[in-house]
């Protein structure tokens, strides 16, 4: 097989920019996606059944359709009406943190649901509020069995976020396929692509078994 490495070096400045674009739009959605699933999580938790459809119904839609077919809605129904057009970087960061906040909202509802009862008794009877027991009891103990999940969320987000080359937000992918029409090539842009998104997921891996051990 003829394998050509210059390419590879021509196009290695814009996959390092796209590379940078895919971390750092995953960080952006897995943070707002986190504080989006807390909300939801605690709303998937009220104690009455028509409070808690709204946070049903957003979860299972998310949970339960493609991410490409999100992309797509996001990127055509929901950004036009109101940025006026179409934008790739918008896009990536609404998609991304939406799909994350439904698998996020399991996440905290799981760890919450995970403590005890009694811690929290034992709280509002030292005379907390049904607040302050889920912000300095429930929480700090449940964020300690959510790590593993949060990084494993992570990871699937960083790996999804190829699927923005479809609206040809300047990721991996989109610089991938960019080589590929240039040189007609299929070898060197997608093992590329394959070999940076592994170094990626690796480096989470690591990164999260490290937080695991010190917490």
């Amino acid at each position: 097989m003829d394998f050509r490495f210059d390419i590879i070096v021509h196009y290695l400045p814009v996959l390092l920019k796209g590379t940078l674009f895919t971390i750092g739009v995953s960080i952006a959605s897995i943070l707002l996606g986190s504080i989006l699933g807390l909300g939801l999580g605690l709303g998937k938790m009220a104690p009455k059944a028509y409070l808690r459809w709204p946070f049903h119904s957003y979860i299972n839609f998310f949970r339960g359709t493609p991410l490409y077919v999100q992309i797509l809605i996001v990127h055509f129904g929901l950004i036009p009406p109101i940025y006026g057009k179409t934008n790739a970087l918008i896009t990536a960061f609404v998609a991304l943190s939406l799909n994350s906040a439904a698998y996020s909202a399991e996440i905290f509802r799981a760890g919450i649901q995970s403590i005890d009862p009694g811690q929290r008794e034992a709280a509002l009877s030292l005379g907390m509020t049904k607040g302050q027991a889920m912000r300095f009891v429930i929480l700090p103990q449940a964020i300690k069995r959510m790590i593993p999940a949060f990084g494993n969320e992570f990871i699937v987000l960083v790996k999804d976020s190829s699927l923005l080359a479809l609206v040809a937000a300047p990721e991996i992918m989109y610089w991938s396929n960019t080589m590929k029409g240039q040189y007609l090539r299929i070898w060197e842009p997608y093992l590329t692509a394959a070999v940076i998104y592994f170094i990626l997921t690796y480096s989470l891996s690591k990164l999260l078994n490290y937080i695991e051990r010190r917490v």
